[in-house]
C-alpha cells in the first residue's frame, strides 16, 4: 500500500487532513509506542536475574548439569544480554497496548464500539502471542535443544554453548511461534474488510499449507524436520479454525444486511 493511499484511507475514516498533520499523527503514535515500551523494558530489566532464570528453564529441564556449559565469553556479556532480555520482555508485555497504538493511528476516529472491538482484537492477538510463546517455550524448545545436544555428541563435539548464544536462540525461537499464532488474527482482518472469503480460503487450502510450511521454515531459527513439523501444524489447524470463524462472520453480516434490509421496506408496506 502507497503512502498516498494509505492517507486516502485514514482521510476516509476521519475528516480529510494536510500531510502535515498525518505525520505528527504518525509522530504521536510512535513517541506512544515507544514510551510504553521503555516503561515495560525498565521493569523487566530490575527483574533481570529473575529473567535470565526463567530464559534457562528449558535448559535445566532436558538436564540441570547442562546450565553449567553455558560459557560468557564477552567482558560486558551480563549487561549486554540483560538489556537485550528486557527489550524482549518489555516487547511481549507491551504488546496489548503497542498493538492497540497501532489500530487508532490507522484507523482513526473510532466510535465506542469500534473501540471496544479493536481494544479485543488486541486481547485476542495477545493471547494467541502468548499461546504460541508458551508452546515453543515449554513444549519445543526443550525437545530442540535435547536434539542439538545429542547431535553434536553424535558428530564427536563438546557441546559448549555460549550464554550470548543461548539467549539469542531461545528468544529468537519464542518470539518466532508468538509471531506466527498471530495468524488467526490477519486472516479474520482480511475477511472482515472483504479481501477474503471463507469460499477462497476452502478453495485454496492446498497452497495455503504449503506456504504455511514455507514459511514455518523461514521463520523457525532450526532447520531440522522436527520443529518445522511443530511449527507447521498447529498454523494448519489455526487456519482451519479460520475458515470456520469466517463462514460464521460472513452469515452473522449476511443475517445483520437482510434484517435491516426488511427494517428499511417496512414503512413502504405501511404506505
Amino acid at each position: 500500500m502507497s503512502l498516498q493511499k494509505f492517507l486516502k484511507f485514514r482521510d476516509e475514516r476521519d475528516t480529510p487532513k494536510p500531510f502535515l498533520e498525518h505525520v505528527e499523527d504518525l509522530r504521536g503514535m510512535v513517541v506512544r509506542m515507544a514510551i510504553a515500551l521503555g516503561i515495560c523494558m525498565i521493569l523487566a530489566f530490575v527483574f533481570r536475574g529473575q529473567l535470565a532464570s526463567f530464559v534457562q528453564a528449558p535448559l535445566l529441564a532436558v538436564d540441570p548439569g547442562r546450565v553449567d556449559n553455558l560459557q560468557s565469553l564477552g567482558v560486558a556479556d551480563s549487561m549486554t544480554i540483560s538489556f537485550k532480555l528486557a527489550f524482549y520482555a518489555g516487547l511481549v508485555v507491551s504488546f496489548p497496548v503497542l498493538l492497540y497504538f497501532l489500530a487508532e493511528f490507522v484507523l482513526p476516529a473510532l466510535s465506542k464500539k469500534e473501540r471496544r472491538v479493536v481494544l479485543l482484537a488486541s486481547i485476542v492477538g495477545f493471547g494467541l502471542f502468548l499461546g504460541g510463546a508458551a508452546f515453543a517455550f515449554y513444549a519445543v524448545l526443550p525437545a530442540a535443544l535435547e536434539f542439538f545436544f545429542q547431535d553434536a555428541q553424535m558428530m564427536q563435539w563438546r557441546p559448549t554453548w555460549t550464554v550470548g548464544e543461548y539467549y539469542s536462540f531461545t528468544t529468537q525461537f519464542v518470539l518466532a511461534f508468538g509471531l506466527a499464532f498471530e495468524l488467526p488474527v490477519v486472516v479474520l482482518a482480511l475477511v472482515k474488510v472483504g479481501l477474503l472469503e471463507h469460499g477462497q480460503m476452502q478453495s485454496t487450502r492446498p497452497y495455503a499449507i504449503v506456504v504455511i510450511f514455507l514459511l514455518a521454515a523461514v521463520i523457525t531459527p532450526t532447520p531440522d524436520i522436527f520443529t518445522l513439523i511443530l511449527m507447521g501444524a498447529p498454523m494448519v489447524l489455526l487456519y482451519e479454525a479460520c475458515i470456520w470463524i469466517a463462514r460464521w462472520m460472513e452469515r452473522r453480516d449476511a443475517l445483520t444486511t437482510k434484517g435491516t434490509g426488511h427494517h428499511d421496506r417496512k414503512p413502504d408496506h405501511d404506505d
